[in-house]
């Protein structure tokens, strides 16, 4: 397969954010499209590693915050290139929590989901 084919899919930027326990966390993530219409479902990809991904598996809910052009790379920045186990992406910095209690970013967003896990695939490293 030609690798560089990958080069001409289309893809977003999103924040995922989620709560387990008490504590809340998110991540920039390039996955996300709708699976379905009727009912509406959307499937994401995540790295099994992130904490948020760990989260996510242990509370099953998530919020996808869809960027947009304004976002800064000091956004992209703060939940992309550290780990909420090392720092609280959140501080210091707007957002609210959806009615299952997952962050989600306020500004620089043209929409935002509030999801519920329906099912989960192990890819290996996704």
């Amino acid at each position: 397969m030609e690798q560089k084919a990958f080069y001409n899919l289309s893809y977003g930027v999103f924040i995922l954010g989620t709560k387990a326990g008490d504590k809340i966390n998110a991540c920039i993530t390039n996955t996300c499209f709708q699976a379905a219409a009727n009912p509406v479902r959307v499937a994401i990809s995540c790295i099994n590693q992130n904490l948020t991904c760990q989260m996510i598996k242990e509370s099953g809910v998530f919020s996808l915050s869809v960027l947009d052009q304004t976002c800064t790379f000091d956004t992209i920045s703060r939940f992309g290139y550290q780990s909420g186990r090392d720092a609280d992406k959140f501080a210091d910095f707007e957002y609210s929590l959806d009615s299952n209690g997952c962050p989600y970013v306020t500004s620089q967003v043209c929409s935002v989901f509030e999801c519920k896990v329906l099912s989960s695939q192990d890819l290996g490293s996704h």
